[in-house]
């Protein structure tokens, strides 16, 4: 099974993984755009057409355009906090590209107990996370060779995955409970890896209603037993799985249904204790490349749970940085990646030592935005508690690229294939919403925010969202 794979349907449509939807708004881009004035009675025209059609009727819509001093040009219950999905993630990375600078990499150790002396340490490994998102497997083999290089052949004592560089619940309050045990919702810890997610392969029974066969996950996740309900579904129903987990669970749950069909279907599920997670495939892989580990693969957590004593990490064995912030920023931007965003969030309130919301506030603030109507439960829009006025996105757009960073950011948002549009949008059950900048045929660079909220037509939505899109290009 490729190691590699961690994407699914239900990651697309829950996830707010969005990269088909945005194919699909690339491809419609790509047509002749309908010229449409900016003039006020031309907007109030297109949206009244919209809200009109029966599957709108009773859905929420708000825009909101402002010019390229931040002007409102339009707005169509802008001053209405809306659920955003996942468009609220710009305010988690648009903060943390002003704060720390686009060459920001968050950090990794490796430590030791007692130094390396003949070949051995006798003692120890502990790996220290700086709660960085994007650590993975292939970093961990790569420091097993260099550690080999180094001499390096036994480990007397065990290797200690420590993540309470972050305090709390990896998951955030708010998360549903069908979110937690699926990819899309894995946990937040001092010390991820590959995501904190694994894959799980299955294979359809030979009619509908049969019980799926579980073929197997990877990476492993140790600990953990697996209580498998899955059925077969109709042919080419898609993913119909939810996993059941929880924090530090011993026990998974997978309920729903696989369509039928040959072959193996997979789908990507939160590993339920990150830091165990990680120093078991740590354990595994320094034993891969021959070097022996006496002791178990263990947590800090556990530890303490249990009364040992803490090894002190005293001799640093290799310290890893993240990739630069901005390639961080840009992953979020094209894939939507929950955790990733949520790993920058919780940071924003280690390094100014008061909650992550209030970060962003105070800093936007400085910056000419008060923020009204704002709640931010979580930094990335999964949570449905998430409220946001489209004036403040779209105003939060035009700072953000017409502040220090304004370039990099520009260019960190999906964009059309001659630039003019660059959006980041947001999906959910009932949510949709898009926001971002437009340049005009004058060289003006406009900013907007599209939300819509309790629809029940998904189509219905697009068409609306096309036709915008098709007037912003127009002015």
């Amino acid at each position: 099974m490729n190691s590699r794979v961690f994407s699914s349907v239900k990651n697309l449509l829950f996830c707010l993984c969005l990269a088909a939807l945005s194919a699909l708004l690339v491809l419609r881009l790509r047509q002749e755009p309908v010229a449409l004035p900016p003039a006020p009675s031309a907007w109030d025209q297109l949206f009244q057409t919209a809200q009109a059609e029966p599957s709108l009727t009773g859905a929420a819509i708000g825009f909101c355009l402002l010019d390229a001093q931040g002007q409102v040009v339009f707005e169509r219950q802008g001053n209405t906090a809306f659920i955003p999905a996942s468009t609220l993630k710009t305010l988690t990375t648009a903060t943390a590209l002003e704060k720390w600078g686009p060459d920001f990499r968050i950090q990794t150790s490796l430590r030791s107990s007692t130094p390396l002396k003949n070949g051995v340490i006798t003692g120890d490994v502990i790996l220290i996370g700086g709660a960085d998102p994007m650590l993975s497997l292939a970093d961990l083999e790569s420091w097993a060779k260099t550690l080999k290089q180094k001499g390096l052949r036994q480990i007397t004592g065990r290797i200690i995955g420590k993540g309470d560089l972050l305090t709390g619940s990896i998951f955030d309050d708010f998360w549903n409970w069908g979110d937690i045990g699926n990819g899309y919702g894995s946990g937040v810890s001092g010390l991820n890896l590959e995501h904190n997610r694994f894959t799980a392969g299955f294979r359809a029974g030979t009619a509908e209603g049969d019980k799926a066969t579980l073929l197997g996950t990877f990476p492993e996740v140790p600990g953990v037993r697996w209580i498998q309900e899955v059925t077969t579904g109709p042919k080419g129903s898609g993913d119909g799985i939810v996993i059941h987990g929880g924090e530090r669970t011993q026990t998974l749950h997978f309920r729903g249904t696989v369509p039928l069909k040959d072959g193996e279907f997979q789908v990507t599920g939160a590993v339920p204790d990150p830091e165990l997670f990680a120093a078991h495939h740590l354990c595994e892989i320094l034993i891969q490349q021959g070097i022996s580990v006496e002791g178990k693969a263990t947590t800090l957590t556990e530890l303490r749970e249990t009364k040992l004593p803490l090894p002190e990490a005293k001799e640093e064995l290799l310290s890893h940085a993240s990739p630069p912030l901005i390639e961080i920023i840009t992953s979020i931007h094209e894939t939507s990646d929950n955790h990733e965003t949520e790993c920058l969030y919780r940071l924003l309130a280690l390094h100014e030592n008061k909650a992550a919301d209030i970060v962003i506030r105070d800093h936007w603030r400085a910056r000419g935005l008060e923020f009204i109507g704002l709640r931010m439960e979580d930094g990335c829009g999964l949570a449905r508690a998430d409220f946001i006025r489209p004036l403040d996105l779209a105003k939060l757009q035009h700072l953000a690229l017409t502040g220090p960073h304004g370039s990099v950011y520009r260019d960190s948002l999906l964009g059309s294939d001659d630039g003019q549009l660059r959006w980041k949008g947001g999906a959910m059950s009932g949510v949709r919403s898009y926001t971002g900048s437009v340049k005009a045929a004058s060289g003006a660079e406009f900013t907007f925010a599209l939300m819509v909220n309790h629809f029940t037509d998904g189509q219905a939505v697009s068409a609306l969202r096309d036709k915008v899109m098709a007037a912003l290009r127009g002015l």
